[in-house]
């Protein structure tokens, strides 16, 4: 849904866009096995090693932590140099993979010239991969909270995603992100937000591409 805002629904001058979850897939049950396997976790223990893994996420993406870091927080030991290797790239692989539907409407979305950026919560390896992806130069830009040194929801992320957009009124850009949360701080800078539930459906409803001209469908 979009967030209910103090203005009437009018043309829209950018978009900005999360990327897990709206553009990327959710990692599947199999890859965190493999990745659990890896680690040295019992297949039948994935619960608890999802536990450890994202107990320690939040600084390992607003690049606190470092990739040994990090690893060696979730093991409960220093990994050897090749193991760090394996687990850095098996982890990397795990958040890279796109939704084609709605990069299919990013291609529209650039067609129309609508400006677009990202802002996703990323270490530096996943923010290295997007950035190599054939789809990132749809974007004007892609921010990365390990390299803004920051996590959504702080405000400063919307900030500096915003002027990433060059448009000046908050109110004339979109914010899509599939956590609830996200979107609520976003609103609260004055962003119109979308709460993406993995329809992409609900992208084109509310960017109605067509003439080249982007607005904001009533919801």
């Amino acid at each position: 849904m979009v967030s209910a805002l103090s203005h009437p629904s009018t043309d829209l001058d950018a978009v900005i866009f999360d990327y897990n979850g709206v553009i990327g897939l959710q990692p599947t049950t199999p890859m965190w096995s493999r990745l659990a396997e890896l680690a040295g976790w019992h297949i039948d223990d994935l619960t608890h090693f999802q536990t450890a893994f994202w107990s320690v996420r939040e600084p390992y993406d607003s690049g606190e932590f470092d990739d040994t870091d990090f690893w060696t927080a979730v093991l409960g030991r220093r990994p050897e140099p090749a193991l760090l290797t394996r687990l850095r790239a098996v982890d990397t692989a795990m958040w890279t993979r796109t939704d084609h539907r709605v990069v299919a409407l990013l291609h529209q979305a650039r067609r129309a010239d609508l400006p677009m950026v990202l802002l996703s919560n990323a270490p530096h390896p996943v923010g290295d991969a997007l950035d190599a992806s054939a789809w990132r130069g749809l974007m004007t830009d892609a921010l990365y909270s390990a390299r803004l040194g920051m996590n959504k929801p702080h405000p400063d992320a919307y900030r500096n995603a915003l002027a990433a957009t060059g448009v000046h009124d908050p109110g004339r850009v979109l914010f899509i992100d599939d956590r609830p949360d996200n979107c609520e701080a976003a609103a609260q800078l004055g962003l119109r937000t979308l709460h993406y539930t993995g329809s992409p459906a609900d992208i084109e409803k509310h960017l109605d591409l067509r003439g080249g001209r982007v607005a904001s469908s009533s919801s």
